[in-house]
């Protein structure tokens, strides 16, 4: 899973640089932090539905829409997987290793 949550990293940053027609995470991005911070609370609010309502595909869904919202906002912050980790790493007692 981490590897591809890196690879997502790594797209929606490439997005960010170097901007593409017709994508969602631009579209995203040139609405402001205000609207990625929407969509995240809106992702969360729908994976609690999910969690307690809906069946194992749906559950799934919603939580992909999530990490995905989660990782746009997290660059359009400037912050990377690796600054998330490293931080879970301390709060786990671990040396970060980068």
């Amino acid at each position: 899973m981490a590897d591809m949550l890196n690879e997502l990293e790594s797209i929606i940053r490439d997005r960010q640089a170097n901007p593409k027609a017709g994508s969602y995470t631009n579209s995203l991005m040139e609405k402001g932090i205000n609207k990625i911070a929407q969509k995240v609370g809106e992702e969360a609010v729908e994976v609690i539905v999910a969690a307690l309502g809906q069946g194992r595909a749906e559950q799934i869904g919603e939580l992909a829409d999530l990490f995905y919202h989660t990782l746009v906002l997290m660059a359009q912050l400037d912050i990377s997987l690796a600054d998330v980790r490293a931080e879970l790493e301390k709060r786990h007692g671990r040396a970060s290793n980068g």
